[in-house]
């Protein structure tokens, strides 16, 4: 009796909170109880879980520069073997001066440089070395490579490449109007790097700043040096020297600055011929080879690059570093 009564008092607690149904009206399923049952207490319900992943982040694509000088010449196949490291790489590429020797002729375009690095013509940024110079106004130099090499006047200009600012002067300054701070090449850079403010600043030219090699350190880009030290620049990349060089990173007067200076890199591996180091390193020289062709090839990340020196086949070298850009 108990037990019955129990039913009926839960039969009329659901109608009331149901509502009432009419014979017709479909009704939700029951369950009859027999006499002697016993109603189960509900099972506890779990709360839901969800397992979470971590996005995974996709690595950033940099924007890849390719860089070497003093590259090709009819008496060598250096040239061919450092273009074979560039074949098939994807990115920009810097000629770092004396693309071809021995004076930078048409001839010597047509028969010494174009028939290995002629193929990456349309992606090459060139800067102008001093045997350009030989052939009176780099006549060939600018022909070759059209409107690429800039202003035959002037021969330095700039590009945006990725989130970089990247700066290519004309080491050859006595060419264009002087060498000092107030002439006009210098006016330009300091213009340029004035209007384009980026996070990170990347230049080449054909002359080091600094050299142990055989041609040593030019005070004819000192006034540039300079001007780039001070806008925050991060890398300078040179020819010239006909070796592999990598330098601390230095403030406007040469003085090691970690935090702030820029990174030079001499590349005059493109080929052409090997300079012994006369001397030993000096110690702002972080490292340095006078044996292997190859090129440096640079990732430029929106904050920070990393660079790689790939050497040709057979060659013994290499070096591979990173850095950040000055905040």
């Amino acid at each position: 009796m108990a037990l019955t009564g129990a039913v009926i008092l839960l039969a009329a607690l659901a109608g009331a909170c149901t509502g009432r149904l009419s014979p017709t009206e479909p009704g939700p399923a029951t369950a009859t109880l027999e006499p002697g049952s016993t109603i189960a207490p509900p099972s506890p319900t779990a709360p839901a879980t969800f397992e979470q992943t971590a996005s995974e982040v996709p690595e950033p694509t940099p924007a890849v520069l390719i860089a070497v000088g003093d590259i090709a010449s009819c008496d060598s196949e250096g040239d061919e073997a450092t273009a074979a490291l560039v074949e098939g790489r994807e990115g920009i590429v810097a000629t770092l001066g004396d693309s071809v020797y021995s004076s930078g002729t048409p001839e010597e375009f047509a028969e010494c440089f174009d028939p290995s690095w002629g193929r990456f013509k349309d992606r090459i940024r060139p800067a102008v070395g001093n045997h350009e110079y030989y052939t009176p106004g780099a006549a060939g130099y600018y022909e070759y490579f059209g409107a690429a090499a800039g202003d035959p006047t002037q021969g330095y200009y700039s590009y945006d490449h990725g989130s970089w600012h990247v700066v290519v002067l004309n080491s050859i300054c006595w060419e264009v109007g002087g060498c000092t701070e107030e002439d006009p090449q210098a006016q330009w850079l300091q213009a340029d790097l004035r209007s384009h403010p980026a996070l990170c600043t990347l230049a080449y030219w054909h002359y080091p700043r600094y050299s142990s090699g055989q041609h040593g350190y030019s005070d004819l880009v000192s006034a540039y040096w300079r001007i780039l030290a001070e806008a925050g620049a991060e890398v300078v990349l040179t020819g010239h020297d006909h070796d592999y060089e990598r330098f601390v990173p230095l403030d406007a007067e040469g003085v090691e600055d970690l935090e702030f200076g820029l990174r030079q890199f001499v590349v005059g591996t493109g080929g052409f011929s090997h300079y012994p180091f006369p001397d030993s390193a000096p110690p702002n020289s972080q490292v340095r080879d006078a044996t292997t062709f190859g090129v440096l090839v640079l990732n430029l990340y929106e904050d920070r690059y990393e660079w790689e020196f790939l050497p040709v086949a057979g060659g013994g070298f290499s070096d591979a570093g990173s850095g950040d850009c000055h905040p």
